[in-house]
């Protein structure tokens, strides 16, 4: 995507694709509908104009067959007016909708593809903070808010053009006296409306400007503030076992502190605006009939064409004031754009950073057998300094190998096997069988039913409930069989040596060949970790086993130590 470029080309770059997409035909087809009825709704707002004419002038005329044929004709204007306005609302949310869920389909497969949302954290090249936030409501606010903001500017242009005409016609010639020379001006209230609206657009895009900042600014705070609320919910039982609720707060405080003078600061932005529009709307119902006031008195025009040019005044400098108008939209819409825009570029980057040619790069590929082999293999931190250095070493198939080291230092050599951490040099062989299964010292288990959660990533379909109950029943969690079909959040309902058991019934219901372990079983007393191992060690006698860990039981299932 070219970043380097201005802001509408990235947004167009990232977004315009959606209507070349896979169903581009009916897309297209509702955007085509969306147009037509937008025109639909500006030939009514002219209809109702002329409309509004006829019905004074037939009041001005006391015309009773006048007004009773207006109100037949208002039956006709209210039927299409309802018809066009609910139609084009339903394909314009549809089309709304469906944007969303093409660019949110295409940023979290980005996202979510080849680890790219762990990697990711890892670089500094742009702002990607909170990017739950940013895909599940700056996308919504990207897309949605684009579409309305077009389709106002849209109608705004039909508007004024329209609206021009029948204003222009409507003025006729005004004769200015200047003393010494007469001047005819056609059009005196188009001018005079063009001067009105562009003076006050004008004035509120100065006094609007700040709030682009101050609504980027908030969003901004709210989000780290959602963000760090869910983290501590996610480890609310380790925040209890260590009575750290009071740091918790003070650290929430501040967070929200934030939040307050970025509210403040929205709140002053906008008070400058709101000050601004509420005269200008005040000014705008009075001054157009001012304006036209004297030509009616005078006997130039009809009580209706007065009307009319008031209806088509307002209409006017409406379709002209839409920077405004729009103003608070459109910053909340550019904010939402720029955080999407930042998160996509940190995702770029990333690409680009992994797939180029680094000699600071560990190469990462399959190879020939069952043998997992480093060859040269330095590992190093962000900051370059190099925590494994020089690994030359063959792991076959159905070894038990204890890694020597630090839990940092053997939890970087396990990311690197995984193609979690490209950094550094060397060259790492995976065996060219099945897959690697890495066991972290917390199991990830999703909210849903506990038999979802152990079989997860697979389908709780592809395992028996005489497996399920046997393997439970293996490392010591049968009290757990009536609770399978429960939902609930697990990673917070469990103790933590019952989620690491649950990761080692998942470990034997898919039976790897290849196995990683790191402190996968520290949370268990020595008796149930030694008991653990033996259970490996039955039940996948073949299966290989690297193994990080501090605790002294596992020396004994481990009949090779790498010291790192």
């Amino acid at each position: 995507m070219p970043y380097s470029n201005g802001f509408f080309v990235q947004f167009i770059c990232l977004a315009g694709p959606f209507w070349n997409s896979e169903n581009k035909a009916a897309i297209r087809a509702q955007t085509l509908a969306l147009i037509v009825l937008t025109i639909m709704q500006m030939g009514l707002a002219v209809v109702i104009t002329e409309w509004s004419a006829a019905l004074f002038n037939a009041l001005e005329q006391h015309s009773m067959p006048g007004l009773l044929k207006q109100v037949a004709l208002l039956i006709l204007i209210f039927a299409a007016s309802m018809a066009v306005t609910v139609t084009h609302l339903k394909i314009k949310r549809r089309l709304q909708v469906d944007w969303r869920s093409w660019l949110t389909e295409r940023v979290i497969g980005q996202w979510m593809d080849k680890a790219h949302h762990y990697l990711v954290t890892h670089i500094q090249t742009a702002h990607h903070d909170n990017p739950d936030g940013r895909i599940a409501e700056d996308i919504r606010i990207a897309t949605e808010d684009a579409i309305t903001l077009c389709h106002s500017l849209f109608y705004s242009l039909l508007v004024l053009v329209g609206f021009t005409t029948i204003l222009w016609s409507l003025s006729g010639k005004v004769v200015v006296d200047l003393g010494l020379v007469e001047i005819g001006l056609h059009g005196h209230l188009v001018w005079i409306a063009i001067i009105y609206a562009v003076a006050a657009s004008f004035l509120g895009w100065r006094i609007g400007r700040p709030l682009i900042h101050a609504t980027d600014a908030r969003q901004t705070s709210e989000a780290d503030f959602r963000f760090d609320l869910a983290t501590a919910r996610e480890n609310s039982l380790a925040i209890a076992l260590i009575h750290s609720e009071a740091d918790e707060q003070r650290r929430f405080f501040g967070l929200f502190r934030d939040i307050i003078e970025a509210f403040n600061r929205q709140t002053q932005a906008m008070s400058h605006i709101m000050l601004f529009t509420s005269g200008y709307s005040v000014l705008s119902m009075a001054f157009p009939v001012l304006v036209s006031a004297p030509r009616y008195i005078l006997g130039n025009i009809t009580l209706g064409a007065l009307m009319q040019s008031v209806q088509a005044f307002q209409q006017m400098t409406s379709a002209l004031s839409w920077p405004v108008d729009n103003m608070s939209t459109v910053a909340q819409w550019r904010a939402s754009v720029e955080r999407v825009l930042s998160l996509v570029k940190a995702l770029d980057d990333l690409e680009q950073e992994l797939v180029r040619v680094d000699p600071h790069r560990i190469v990462r590929e399959k190879g020939d057998d069952s043998i997992l082999h480093f060859q040269d293999l330095c590992i190093a931190r962000l900051d370059n300094v190099i925590c494994v250095s020089s690994l030359n070493a063959n792991i076959r198939a159905g070894e038990r190998v204890l890694i020597d080291s630090d839990v940092f230092t053997g939890s970087k050599l396990f990311k690197a096997i995984t193609g979690l951490w490209p950094w550094g040099t060397g060259r790492i062989e995976l065996p060219n069988d099945e897959p690697m299964f890495f066991m972290p010292p917390r199991p990830y288990l999703p909210v849903g039913t506990l038999r979802a959660a152990i079989c997860y990533p697979s389908t709780d379909e592809a395992v028996t409930q005489a497996e399920l109950e046997r393997t439970l029943d293996l490392v010591g969690l049968n009290e757990l069989v009536e609770q399978l079909d429960q939902v609930d959040c697990w990673d917070q309902s469990l103790p933590r040596d019952q989620q690491q058991r649950l990761g080692m019934v998942r470990l034997l219901l898919q039976r790897p060949r290849w196995i990683l372990l790191q402190e996968s079983f520290d949370s268990l007393d020595p008796e149930g970790e030694t008991e653990m191992f033996r259970l490996i060690c039955q039940e996948l006698p073949d299966a290989a086993l690297l193994t990080v860990t501090n605790q002294p039981t596992a020396e004994a299932f481990h009949p090779r130590r790498i010291t790192l």
